[in-house]
């Protein structure tokens, strides 16, 4: 979204994949999601034991919900990414995943390791919001 800056800042390091901050220089319509998990249609757990498999999952799902709201990943100025497992390696395969499907648009995040998630086997959750210009 033109109207959203992604910031990345001088003051801290360049080596990160994300940007430290997103202004709305809009009056805008703001879309929260709830999490978005790595359900099949029939509301079963998908990738058990794949942290990379669920990841992808949560994400098509965040993105039909964004969708649905009529917004689109490009439009997100934040997420968080929770992951049911103290493994760094876990970590980052769930954060891969999530990178992989922002693209380009490296909004802020958070991603962090819990002791666990909603449904059976849910390994990777991602919860969004999102920013559009209201006309």
């Amino acid at each position: 979204m033109e109207d959203v800056v992604l910031v990345r800042s001088q003051s801290l390091s360049e080596h990160v994949d994300y940007a430290y901050a997103a202004v709305a220089h809009t009056p805008a319509r703001v879309v929260w999601t709830a999490g978005a998990c790595p359900l099949d249609a029939r509301g079963g757990t998908v990738a058990v034991g794949d942290v990379a498999g669920q990841a992808a999952q949560v994400m098509d799902n965040l993105a039909t919900a964004l969708a649905d709201a009529g917004a689109g990943l490009a439009d997100v100025v934040r997420t968080t990414v929770y992951v049911a497992s103290s493994c760094q390696e876990d970590l980052v395969a769930a954060w891969q995943g999530v990178r992989a499907r922002m693209g380009e648009h490296d909004a802020p995040s958070t991603l962090l390791g819990v002791a666990a998630l909603g449904y059976e086997d849910q390994l990777v959750e991602v919860d969004a919001v999102a920013v559009l210009a209201e006309f």
